[in-house]
């Protein structure tokens, strides 16, 4: 991502700026987080070791957990402030690990549904990095998009707690987690809303297995996991039992907008390169800037920046607010998904067979581009649901309801 000072940034997000802390985290995921791709991507001991010395640098910069409670040894920032610091965070994969800020969904989840055992447990250790979860949902026959025909199911135990069964699958970094949040049905039968529930399984338990890795378009990282018969302590289920759909509603919108911050980051770091290249390349009818093509690339790529990132703070300020927010987060969660894979599909254009190979991040920001659209529910999911919503009030004679 180079720091071309372009003309891209546009308004500056409230809070963006006022502490220094967005050049602070722009700097050190460009100049420390990026040089170490190819080795974090890589995985194994030395991925791990540099993913290590990141995390020290962090702490040493002020840098580390920015959005995680102060009193468990984060940063403390509301969410509206770190939301102005999520772009150039996750402008890199690998940026929200090496500065503290992963297990935001997480620790915000345990902090409002875990008992008292699970937060004096685990909080503080995931704040501190040291230890991992991981969140299962999809099953390989039960699309994410249809949680009420999950086939895990916890039985309760004489003991009060629960013997967990079934498999899960798309599950990122099991392999490497302590803890996974597993989706279970605890009572009713497929296809009823009630009776899902959420339980926190500790990896090392007997009956848990890591079934194998499933690459995305090549990358590494998501895995498919099996459970059979696996002691849950009561302790372990989050809220108060079959409200699984509400917490994962919870989880889902703060995550699909933080997937959204981390979209435009990495959109930004393939116009960049797209920009750097049209300037500095010229072939023999002259520079690649003079080519009105290039130039239509450029300006269709900032228009998409420019109009996406607006819907995305909208989704913000709301979950900000504690307001609902699943028309703005539909909006959002579907125009940055295309956003990212145009701008990144024009950036491989700008660059010729040079965008192909390994020589600049875009195959990795283009494959995650159409990941995106996968991802946390596809975009027709999204596309029905907000509409089914806006027509709803039209329906009732409630048109101004309609966003915008």
């Amino acid at each position: 991502m180079a720091d071309t000072g372009t003309a891209y940034d546009g308004p500056a997000q409230p809070d963006a700026r006022a502490d220094g802390l967005g050049e602070a985290v722009d700097r050190f995921v460009r100049t420390r987080v990026i040089p170490s791709e190819t080795v974090l991507d890589a995985g194994g001991k030395e991925a791990a070791a540099a993913l290590a010395r990141l995390r020290t640098e962090a702490r040493a910069a002020g840098l580390w957990a920015l959005p995680l409670p102060a009193e468990l040894g984060g940063g403390g920032l509301t969410f509206r402030r770190y939301a102005a610091l999520a772009e150039a965070e996750g402008a890199s994969d690998h940026g929200p690990a090496a500065l503290g800020s992963a297990p935001l969904l997480d620790v915000t989840m345990l902090e409002r549904h875990g008992t008292a055992r699970v937060r004096e447990e685990y909080l503080e250790r995931l704040v501190a990095g040291s230890m991992r979860t991981c969140y299962a949902m999809t099953e390989p026959d039960v699309p994410g998009t249809d949680p009420l025909r999950t086939a895990t199911r916890a039985e309760a135990r004489a003991d009060g707690g629960w013997s967990v069964s079934g498999r899960k699958w798309f599950t990122s970094g099991a392999a490497g987690a302590d803890l996974v949040t597993v989706l279970a049905r605890t009572g009713g039968a497929a296809g009823d809303r009630e009776g899902l529930s959420l339980l926190l399984v500790p990896t090392a338990s007997p009956g848990f297995r890591v079934v194998r890795e499933l690459p995305v378009l090549g990358a590494a990282g998501q895995y498919e996991i099996e459970l059979d018969r696996v002691r849950v302590p009561a302790d372990h289920l989050l809220g108060t039992g079959g409200d699984a759909l509400a917490i994962a509603g919870e989880r889902l919108a703060l995550g699909r907008t933080l997937r959204c911050l981390r979209w435009l980051g990495q959109a930004r770091r393939a116009f960049d390169l797209m920009a750097e290249r049209a300037a500095t390349r010229s072939g023999s009818r002259g520079p690649l800037a003079e080519h009105q093509l290039v130039q239509q690339h450029v300006f269709d790529s900032l228009l998409a920046l420019r109009t996406t990132r607006p819907l995305v703070h909208e989704a913000v300020a709301l979950i900000a607010a504690g307001r609902d927010a699943r028309t703005e987060v539909g909006l959002a969660k579907v125009a940055a998904a295309r956003m990212l894979q145009q701008v990144t599909d024009s950036a491989i254009q700008v660059h010729g067979a040079a965008g192909l190979g390994p020589d600049t991040a875009l195959p990795s920001l283009f494959r995650g581009g159409r990941a995106a659209r996968i991802l946390d529910g596809p975009d027709e999911l999204h596309i029905t649901s907000v509409a089914r919503r806006v027509l709803r009030g039209y329906g009732r004679g409630h048109g101004a309801a309609t966003p915008g």
